[in-house]
């Protein structure tokens, strides 16, 4: 989505994925090689003036050997590498986060027989891997010395670290651009989770943008950042983690009517102004892969019949799995939210336990 943002300004791209048919290759040219691999990601240093990521897991290690391997120096990538660096290392994250005063549950590492986390923290409390955690991977909760001992096969190898259990009441999401000239966000969303993927977003009735932008400054981070956060019973707002990239909680910005997250990605790549988001309040609801899934146009012309003023985007992706994010659908005006949730009802229910997409394949149009 953001090549296809970029296309729209008139600029060639060239992905690097580990698959062949990927959704960026169906639409612009790629290579495929490993996202560790540091001549692989030379290459794209060699072919490109400006490099970009679609997710924060390419090592910063490797990024940096990429650049010497192809004589360019690191800050022609957004953000920069020493900004991935910290957010990768999600106790070097919290621990900028904690530098820079922003709010968020303490957080010790792992390092010993696990001690240091029962005395400082108790329970309940939160185990993290600290590098390559996503959509609840690598995250588990310990309620009880027993819970915590039993998770040792986990955390007893190192990399793990422990944060204090927090009681929220929902997360909330925003989405914060930063350039040289400019640092600004898009509103405050609402995220619903359901088994620790992104379920559902609509608009929050709590601010926390000031938050989000400043929690951007602390990793002195440039490009767009999603950044995730925990509202308390209180009302209190704590950070919870940050993502260098497009993310979840914005893709209802490709049809609010304002700028897409995604321009602002390439703008923000690119070093351009950026106009202050705006739009008409928007919902989305991810569509999650299922087992047996039939030939997903069905999902798309039940999803318009249930509501032919929602959005359907669906990414192309080859296999669909339990949980893998295959597409999703926006709403956007009066009543969003339950309109998507509808909308997408009608999705599942027509391309879940029907006859394999291969079997019958609509002719195209």
């Amino acid at each position: 989505m953001s090549i296809q943002a970029a296309q729209r300004m008139g600029l060639q791209c060239l992905s690097l994925d580990e698959s062949e048919n990927t959704p960026a290759s169906q639409i612009a040219a790629s290579t495929v090689g490993s996202l560790h691999d540091p001549e692989a990601i030379a290459e794209i240093f060699r072919a490109c003036m400006l490099v970009t990521l679609e997710n924060e897991f390419v090592p910063a290690a490797s990024i940096r050997r990429a650049a010497e391997l192809a004589g360019r120096e690191p800050d022609c990538i957004i953000p920069g590498v020493e900004t991935l660096e910290t957010i990768q290392d999600k106790l070097k994250q919290r621990k900028a986060m904690t530098l820079h005063g922003i709010p968020g549950p303490r957080a010790v590492p792992i390092d010993d027989d696990g001690t240091l986390a029962v005395a400082t923290l108790g329970f309940p409390m939160v185990l993290k891997s600290r590098f390559g955690g996503y959509d609840g991977h690598g995250t588990r909760i310990a309620r009880t010395q027993e819970d915590f001992e039993d998770l040792k096969i986990h955390w007893a190898g190192g990399g793990w670290m422990a944060e204090d259990y927090v009681p929220f009441r929902r997360e909330i999401a925003v989405m914060v651009y930063r350039t040289a000239e400019q640092i600004g966000c898009f509103p405050t969303m609402e995220t619903v989770q359901t088994d620790n993927v992104c379920d559902l977003v609509f608009p929050c009735d709590s601010n926390a943008t000031g938050l989000a932008m400043n929690a951007v400054r602390a990793v002195e981070g440039y490009g767009l950042f999603g950044v995730e956060c925990f509202e308390t019973e209180r009302g209190d707002i704590l950070l919870n983690e940050i993502a260098p990239r497009p993310h979840n909680s914005g893709h209802y910005t490709l049809d609010w009517g304002g700028i897409s997250q995604f321009e602002v990605h390439i703008r923000a790549v690119l070093g351009l102004p950026i106009p202050e988001p705006d739009g008409v309040p928007a919902a989305m609801a991810n569509l999650l892969g299922v087992l047996n899934p039939g030939a997903w146009q069905r999902g798309l012309v039940e999803a318009l019949t249930q509501d032919p003023e929602v959005h359907v985007h669906w990414y192309g992706k080859v296999a669909s799995r339990p949980g893998r994010k295959m597409g999703h659908i926006n709403a956007v005006g009066p009543l969003a939210r339950e309109r998507v949730v509808r909308a997408r009802e009608a999705f599942y229910q027509a391309w879940q336990g029907q006859a394999s997409p291969e079997s019958e394949s609509p002719k195209k149009p």
